[in-house]
């Protein structure tokens, strides 16, 4: 399906979701933010895109079943600025284990989350823990070797690495006047320089992490055999 190997759950119909899944295909769950405030220059819906479309580059590869994008989440340090959505972290854990409840319902032994965000990394860490055949993979720690691309490489949120992704993946969404030096996170939602950021430095980041998220999902689960190219 559009030269994919694996295939998004809501694109399939109830007997090509139930077929997938009866031949043991691992679930991919993405979880980003799909309103929470970047800076005065990127959307509310960064997490969100950033997560489907990194999704999507792995399913290229590997013979997952991707989820829609998990886009509520726990984002304490983003409750004042206005069209942010946040859960308690209660609140999230819950729903997450619903869903992995759910899939395990339905069949499925295996689910890798793939994380956007930074707050959602200890309650996730909790939910998967005592489940056996779920991972958690958490983008800060996804293609750190081509962070030494960035001038900036530990810029922090809605930075020169955030800035460049969404240059590559949706340059229209990016408010180029409002690029650079963040002021204090309290009043812009950022941190770093966006001023330095790339499409070019954009794709390689994403070209990386998802390497990072191959690798790291054939290593867990060797059945899914080579993932040749992009």
């Amino acid at each position: 399906m559009n030269g994919r190997k694996g295939a998004w759950l809501d694109e399939l119909t109830r007997p090509e979701a139930a077929a997938r899944i009866a031949e043991g295909a691992p679930i991919l769950l993405p979880v980003g933010a799909g309103a929470k405030a970047h800076g005065p220059h990127l959307a509310l819906g960064t997490d969100r895109i950033t997560a489907r479309a990194l999704a999507d580059r792995v399913l290229h590869r590997l013979p997952l079943l991707a989820a829609p994008v998990l886009d509520l989440g726990y984002y304490p340090a983003f409750l004042n600025f206005p069209g942010s959505q946040h859960l308690s972290e209660p609140t999230f854990r819950a729903v997450l284990g619903e869903i992995l409840d759910g899939f395990a319902r339905h069949g499925s032994r295996r689910v890798a989350i793939l994380n956007i965000g930074v707050s959602t990394e200890p309650p996730i860490d909790a939910v998967v823990a005592g489940r056996p055949g779920v991972l958690a993979l958490h983008m800060r720690h996804l293609g750190l070797a081509a962070r030494a691309l960035l001038e900036v490489p530990d810029g922090g949120h809605a930075d020169e690495a955030e800035s460049s992704v969404m240059l590559a993946l949706d340059p229209k969404s990016v408010r180029m006047a409002a690029l650079g030096p963040a002021a204090p996170f309290t009043e812009s939602a950022a941190t770093g320089d966006s001023s330095r950021a790339s499409a070019f430095k954009g794709e390689r980041l994403l070209a990386a992490r998802v390497d990072d998220i191959v690798d790291a999902l054939q290593a867990a689960w060797p059945d899914l055999g080579n993932s040749g190219t992009m």
